[in-house]
């Protein structure tokens, strides 16, 4: 049953500031008080949320392998289960994407992990054909998944994917690993991608969120040992892993906009929502930012959480592994 429940950010500890490759900076103090509404639990490792023209939200359970809705009532329902998916610590079934055209397509799109590599399908739904339309995708033996996939306002999917556990992958032109890949809704390179191939941008660890501000994408990513990441994204651009971990001085490859220590993070999915980012963190909470990366967290009382997305309610949805919430974000 639904629950209306106020969450209290708790005021964050002082920090020394870290001094380290990447120029880190110290954990924000945490901001504002927010309400939030449990509409679903008891969720199997909830990964990722997008709507439904009729409102309703669509959803992927990680370790259930299955896609499933959400209505406004809180009742789940299962549409569809994922055949040959691969779980590990951070693989299974991860990314969902409605189709800008669903209206005409009833398409939907996931991203998975499977024995051999990460993938992107796509189904109808309603129906349980699943349709690879980019595979080989590197995948680690537990982590570096990525798995973040979203359309742009251009119309073309994106998604977020990780090195595989090999460094070597994102600086790799010729691997779809460690990379922001852009591509058609059969899977073929967007026309004007700057290599003309997948790849959109190269030189990333473990990409886990895409937002887009006034037609700007940003992107949040997770670290090794020193700094996390939100990255603004441009067509091209080498954004550093593995030489660079955060901010250096390498001719030819671009800074983030702003780190945090990896303590502290640990990003996920990443939302544009009345005028501000909203960045998912594994440490626990959302940390609710400017374009430059200023700010704070929010939602602390809910642990960790996964997936941000303004929702066509004109609420912010909060995906945690165990439950799905909407807040009213302001």
């Amino acid at each position: 049953m639904s629950k209306r429940r106020y969450l209290t950010a708790a005021i964050a500890s002082a920090t020394s500031a870290l001094v380290m490759a990447g120029s880190a900076t110290a954990a924000p103090t945490d901001v504002s008080v927010m309400a939030i509404k449990q509409v679903a639990s008891g969720l199997k490792q909830a990964w990722a949320v997008d709507f439904l023209p009729d409102g309703k939200a669509i959803f992927t359970q990680k370790d259930a392998k299955t896609v499933s809705t959400l209505d406004k009532s809180g009742k789940v329902t299962k549409v569809l289960d994922v055949p040959g998916v691969s779980i590990t610590k951070e693989a299974g079934l991860l990314g969902i994407a409605v189709s800008p055209k669903f209206a005409a397509d009833q398409t939907v799109f996931i991203y998975f992990t499977t024995g051999s590599d990460n993938r992107i399908a796509k189904f109808k739904l309603g129906t349980t054909t699943i349709t690879p339309i980019v595979t080989g995708i590197p995948r680690g033996a537990d982590f570096h998944h990525g798995g973040r996939i979203k359309f742009g306002p251009d119309g073309f999917l994106y998604a977020g994917t990780g090195d595989g556990q090999n460094g070597a992958n994102a600086q790799n032109k010729n691997s779809l690993g460690g990379k922001i890949l852009r591509v058609t809704d059969s899977g073929a390179a967007a026309p004007g991608n700057p290599f003309n191939s997948r790849v959109y941008s190269y030189g990333h660890r473990n990409v886990q969120g895409l937002a887009w501000v006034n037609g700007q994408l940003y992107n949040s990513e997770i670290g090794a040992s020193k700094v996390d990441e939100l990255n603004k994204i441009e067509a091209g651009k080498n954004y550093g892993w593995p030489t660079c971990e955060g901010s250096c001085g390498t001719a030819g490859m671009t800074n983030p906009v702003k780190t945090w220590p990896t303590s502290d993070n640990t990003p996920s999915g990443l939302a544009f929502y009345k005028g501000s980012l909203f960045m998912a963190s594994l440490k626990g909470g959302t940390y609710k930012l400017n374009t430059s990366g200023s700010g704070g967290k929010v939602y602390t009382n809910l642990g960790r959480t996964r997936d941000e997305v303004a929702g066509p309610d004109g609420q912010l949805w909060v995906v945690t592994p165990g439950g799905i919430y909407n807040a009213d974000g302001s």
